[in-house]
């Protein structure tokens, strides 16, 4: 009889986690990997639900994302927004005119009493992805930044404007009542189970809405596999989105040691990029295995091996 192969688990946001998942789905078989996506960035635009990270994942995997931007559609059009542009109408979120498809139809599967997990499932089958991309929860939880201004959803903040207002603090709300759908607490239970990765994602704005959730945060504390992180952070830079901005409106060094402590409650091994390297004392200092490696992403070979890499990390670290 043969082996039940081995599984693992990505807690994942947008395109940086995308990048990382990207490179999995290279280098293990589909029947392998599962992802947990944020869904704290969600949100309802033009009366549609729109799920970017949940998108971005599935675009990404399918081929079909914008390779220059690495969210939303390659050769889109955007006649609908051009139009509603027009009639004076709300235009600062875009929504391409092939995208649209992606939401209407999530919207109808909603509206006919399906999950968000269900839907979600029925987009990956729809657009040929075969690894398991599941949310965090069918129950929403928003992201809300506190800004001197007042309370920002995180779509306002991020894309409206532009990230500029000043953090005062990050909080989850329904997160209390959100719960982790079956195949996710599942796949972060089951016996065969070799690592879960954090993706170089943001901690507070992609991986803390994940791990918000009760089921989730409960199950990384119970599984025996290791749980290792990739940092986001890169020689005291974000390579995407506000990470440094946000640790420094939080009295928190951009460093990749910084990220490490504050995955420390549930960290077994980290990965840090070559420009790193002198922090890995520190950071093992704190009782997490390091790993050194060039953790930026520019290539299909470069996402592959930094999957490798973590894959090769994680059997080192296995109990």
């Amino acid at each position: 009889m043969q082996d039940e192969p081995l599984t693992y688990a990505v807690l994942s946001g947008g395109v940086g986690g995308a990048k990382l998942v990207l490179g999995l789905q290279e280098t293990l078989r589909p029947q392998q990997l599962t992802v947990v996506a944020n869904t704290g960035d969600d949100f309802e635009h033009l009366g549609l639900p729109i799920c970017p990270d949940i998108d971005t994942l599935i675009y990404t995997l399918s081929g079909v994302a914008n390779p220059e931007t690495g969210w939303g559609l390659a050769n889109e059009s955007w006649d609908l927004m051009a139009a509603i542009d027009a009639l004076d109408g709300d235009v600062w979120f875009k929504l391409g005119d092939r995208d649209l498809e992606t939401h209407i139809r999530r919207r109808d599967d909603l509206v006919a009493g399906l999950s968000l997990a269900e839907t979600t499932a029925r987009q990956c089958r729809h657009a040929g992805v075969e690894v398991a991309v599941w949310p965090m929860s069918n129950e929403p939880v928003r992201t809300v930044i506190d800004t001197a201004d007042g309370p920002l959803e995180f779509q306002d903040y991020f894309v409206r404007q532009q990230a500029r207002p000043v953090a005062r603090g990050i909080r989850h709300s329904g997160a209390a009542a959100a719960t982790a759908p079956q195949p996710v607490t599942n796949a972060l239970r089951q016996a065969s189970l070799a690592a879960v990765f954090i993706s170089p994602s943001n901690p507070w704005l992609s991986i803390d809405p994940i791990l918000s959730v009760s089921d989730i945060k409960t199950a990384l504390a119970d599984t025996a596999a290791p749980v290792i992180g990739i940092s986001p952070i890169v020689g005291g830079k974000a390579l995407k989105g506000p990470t440094a901005k946000l640790m420094r409106e939080s009295g928190i060094e951009p460093s990749a040691l910084s990220i490490a402590e504050h995955y420390r409650p549930v960290l077994d091994g980290f990965i840090i990029d070559t420009q790193d390297e002198n922090l890995r004392p520190r950071i093992e200092a704190l009782g997490i295995r390091v790993e050194v490696t060039n953790t930026v992403m520019t290539s299909l070979a470069s996402k592959s091996r930094l999957a490798q890499t973590a894959v090769a990390f994680a059997n080192r670290l296995q109990p």
